[in-house]
């Protein structure tokens, strides 16, 4: 028996691995209606991307509540939603202050001005988690140069906003507010797809790399503010943007082959990119900069191994 043989003949087949699937995302969702426990007590967050029902930046919006933020600037593109929003967070966690933003995150009047903002209301800015983004499935022949600068646009121009004016807030002091030094933490969303090839197409990919390098380039550009600044690169995550592939997988009968390239043999929940953006807004990761963070289940790991021709 091959390596590979044996390996696999030591895991679950495929009907009991799809059950033990969504027993464990059942698991996962159940922790959020923990208590929190004052992870961010006092601190001031801005988030973009929280649009989508079920959204990355609609879940850590929720957990970061959780955690006793004490003012949540939240901004999305798309309105819609974000009333639903702003009255979940505060029927659940009165005590949070929130205020949502219509606006476009790779908007330098919008992004500029709602730093701005914070400092004004708040005295201090915190923590800025620039989640905003879209993905055009596309082959190279089809993308369009339109196409690609807008997608360069929405994914890294506006990752550099955040960096640039998050940044600058982050560096004003207010003892009167607690915050006698400078310091903050920025969170990009980028993704696997921005590490290694194959997890998307060529200007999503290409914009994801972007993100990764304009976090490691501005650690060292910061450096000594006590500002961190790192990414998150999520794997397959069933959110807003990737729900056709699930519905379509469902549709066929085949969602329990969603996700088995990674070593856990899943895909992700927004749940489980929220509380690594929980992590990183927090004293918990003091000492984490400039690194771009898989959340992937660990498909960015090692090349997928091809069944019959590994031993």
């Amino acid at each position: 028996m091959s390596g590979y043989d044996n390996t696999r003949s030591k895991t679950a087949g495929p009907e009991e691995h799809y059950k033990n699937t969504l027993s464990r995302i059942e698991q996962i969702q159940a922790q959020f209606k923990a208590p929190g426990t004052g992870k961010l007590k006092g601190k001031v967050c801005i988030i973009t991307g929280v649009g989508s029902l079920k959204g990355i930046g609609r879940a850590t919006a929720l957990l970061y509540a959780r955690e006793g933020a004490q003012h949540l600037y939240l901004l999305d593109f798309d309105e819609t939603n974000l009333p639903n929003l702003k009255e979940t967070i505060q029927s659940q966690y009165p005590a949070v202050k929130v205020t949502t933003l219509q606006a476009d995150a790779a908007d330098e009047a919008a992004i500029s001005g709602v730093c701005e903002r914070a400092i004004r209301e708040e005295g201090r800015l915190d923590v800025f988690f620039a989640n905003a983004g879209i993905v055009l499935v596309n082959t190279i022949e089809s993308t369009t140069v339109t196409n690609f600068m807008e997608t360069m646009r929405i994914n890294a121009l506006s990752v550099f906003l955040a960096v640039k004016y998050g940044s600058s807030a982050m560096q004003k002091t207010n003892p009167s507010k607690g915050k006698d030094r400078t310091g903050g933490s920025i969170i990009l969303t980028a993704s696997t797809a921005g590490i290694r090839s194959g997890a998307g197409p060529v200007d999503y990919s290409a914009s994801k790399a972007a993100v990764n390098s304009i976090a490691k380039t501005s650690a060292y550009q910061l450096q000594k503010t006590d500002i961190r600044i790192n990414t998150l690169c999520p794997g397959l995550i069933e959110t807003g943007m990737t729900g056709a592939t699930f519905d379509y997988a469902r549709k066929r009968g085949t969602a329990g082959k969603i996700g088995q390239l990674n070593p856990l043999g899943r895909h992700g929940i927004p749940e489980e990119i929220a509380n690594a953006a929980l992590f990183l807004a927090s004293d918990d990761s003091s000492y984490v900069n400039g690194q771009n963070i898989a959340v992937d289940g660990g498909l960015s790991a090692s090349h997928p191994v091809i069944p019959g021709r590994w031993s």
